[in-house]
C-alpha cells in the first residue's frame, strides 16, 4: 500500500514537472526562438513545427512514466500505443482543428509529431536498457559477493 502511494506521488511530481517543461518551452518557442528566428525559412519551419514535437514528446513522456513506474504486464505495448495515439490525436487536430491548436494544415507538423512519438518511444527502450543492466549488473554484483 505504501509502495502505490509512493509511485502515485512518483507519476503525479514527475508529470507536473513534464506539464510545466511543455509549457516553459512552448512560450519560449513563441516570445523568443520564433521571433529571432522568422526571417530564416528553415528556422521558421522549425520553431513553427516545435510546438507538435515537444507536445507528442512530453505528452507520451507523461504517459511513459506511468508505465515505467508501475510495470504493467504489457508495459512495452501501453507505451507504444499511447505514444502512438498521442501522435494520431495531433495528427488528427492538424486536418481538423479541435482545439484551436492548428489554425492550418502543415506537413511539418505531421512530421515533427512523429518524429516527437518516435524520440518517446526511443526514450522509453532507453528506460527499459537501463532498467535491464541495472537489474543485470545489480545480480552480477549480488552473486560476485556471495563467492567472496
Amino acid at each position: 500500500m505504501k509502495m502505490d502511494r509512493k509511485n502515485r506521488q512518483r507519476i503525479l511530481m514527475i508529470n507536473a514537472f513534464l506539464v510545466a517543461l511543455l509549457f516553459g518551452l512552448v512560450s519560449l518557442n513563441k516570445e523568443v526562438l520564433r521571433p529571432l528566428l522568422d526571417h530564416n525559412p528553415f528556422a521558421g519551419i522549425l520553431t513553427g513545427s516545435f510546438p507538435n514535437f515537444i507536445a507528442v514528446y512530453i505528452i507520451s513522456l507523461a504517459l511513459v512514466n506511468a508505465v515505467v513506474t508501475k510495470k504493467p504486464k504489457y508495459e512495452r505495448l501501453i507505451a507504444y500505443i499511447s505514444s502512438l495515439l498521442v501522435f494520431a490525436i495531433l495528427t488528427i487536430e492538424e486536418f481538423i482543428p479541435l482545439w484551436g491548436a492548428s489554425t492550418q494544415y502543415d506537413p511539418f507538423d505531421i512530421l515533427a509529431s512523429g518524429l516527437g512519438c518516435l524520440l518517446a518511444i526511443l526514450t522509453f527502450e532507453l528506460i527499459i536498457l537501463k532498467r535491464k543492466n541495472k537489474c543485470h549488473s545489480d545480480k552480477y554484483r549480488d552473486s560476485d559477493e556471495s563467492i567472496t
